[in-house]
């Protein structure tokens, strides 16, 4: 949930499309001054206004289109689709229906929303010091403030969203957004930068079961799964960082374990969650349980040991184990919730 720095590899596209506004000037439409010349050198007035109304309106529609793009590209939209995708699946695999399932994705991408903008406003000197591309708050393609005032706008929305969902839906929920907001201020740079994704992760599920008709309790081994997943999620984030956070100062878990150290870490949680998918319900281990296994076995170790040669194989590596245990609840239907 979190909603973090990064959580997901969709995020690549993202920083390639606003390094390419970065490198080239938003607003300035090329050959619109030498357009502008050409009619005052011609001496046709009107037309020379014409032209120079032209030359000034480009501009502006151009640098609003570009913060708008800059203000869906602080969002983090890679990581906050995913999450939201997730929490989706998640309510239409427990059963919830067409529309209550809308309700609980609507607060969801809310939430992500907030958590987002809230990441890039409050780094975005940090970022700009550090000369990070991608980080529209950082490059000046939209005010930081802007950002603020989308972060607060999304927040807002959350808060009804979610208590629609039920009270206690809305509130376990709410606190998974809060902290996430908290690892953003605080939490990132401390020792406890693993907590905010520990509880985001793990509140999805409880959240969503939590809004089924009767407000069941969630099963425990999605809470827990989900928890690990969030865990290993932000170890798999901030591998390739550490040394560019570290430089800036930030000395999370990840950072203090340092790059072999969350390396060696990482196949644990992931294959943790798994396993309790698997070995967490009554009853023996069915084929799909040991199929998945198998499959989350073979991404968790890949992941990081392809690491040297591919920065994101880690994180690619949670990302598949983290589908192949939706996968797993999935298949069991509502009874896995």
């Amino acid at each position: 949930m979190d909603a973090t720095d990064s959580v997901s590899p969709a995020g690549t596209g993202a920083a390639e499309a606003a390094g390419a506004a970065e490198a080239q000037p938003i607003g300035v439409p090329a050959g619109a001054g030498r357009a502008g010349a050409g009619w005052a050198g011609a001496g046709r007035a009107g037309a020379g206004r014409a032209g120079a109304g032209s030359a000034h309106a480009d501009p502006a529609g151009a640098g609003r289109r570009g913060r708008l793009v800059g203000l869906a590209l602080a969002c983090h939209p890679g990581p906050a689709l995913a999450v939201t995708a997730l929490g989706c699946a998640l309510a239409l695999g427990s059963g919830l229906g067409g529309p209550r399932s809308a309700l609980v994705t609507a607060a969801v991408l809310t939430g992500q929303l907030s958590v987002g903008w809230c990441n890039d406003a409050y780094d975005a000197r940090r970022d700009a010091d550090a000369g990070r591309r991608g980080k529209p708050a950082a490059d000046g393609t939209v005010e930081a403030r802007a950002v603020w005032a989308a972060a607060t706008g999304a927040l807002a929305l959350c808060v009804p969203l979610s208590l629609a969902c039920g009270a206690l839906a809305g509130t376990v929920h709410l606190a998974a957004v809060t902290a996430a907001w908290l690892y953003n201020l605080r939490l990132k740079a401390t020792v406890l930068s693993w907590l905010p994704y520990v509880a985001g992760f793990g509140a999805l599920p409880a959240a969503v079961a939590l809004s089924l008709p009767g407000g069941p309790w969630p099963r425990w081994w999605t809470v827990t799964a989900g928890a690990l997943l969030g865990f290993a999620a932000h170890l798999a984030d901030t591998l390739p960082d550490i040394a560019a956070d570290r430089a800036a100062g930030v000395r999370g878990l990840p950072h203090r374990l340092g790059e072999r150290g969350t390396r060696l870490l990482l196949p644990g949680p992931l294959l943790g969650a798994t396993a309790v998918l698997a070995f967490g319900p009554p009853g023996p281990v069915d084929a799909g349980g040991a199929a998945a296994l198998v499959l989350a076995g073979a991404a968790a170790l890949a992941g990081p040991a392809l690491g040297r040669r591919w920065r994101k194989a880690a994180l690619a590596g949670a990302v598949a184990v983290a589908a192949v245990d939706l996968a797993l609840l999935l298949a069991r239907g509502a009874a896995g919730f």
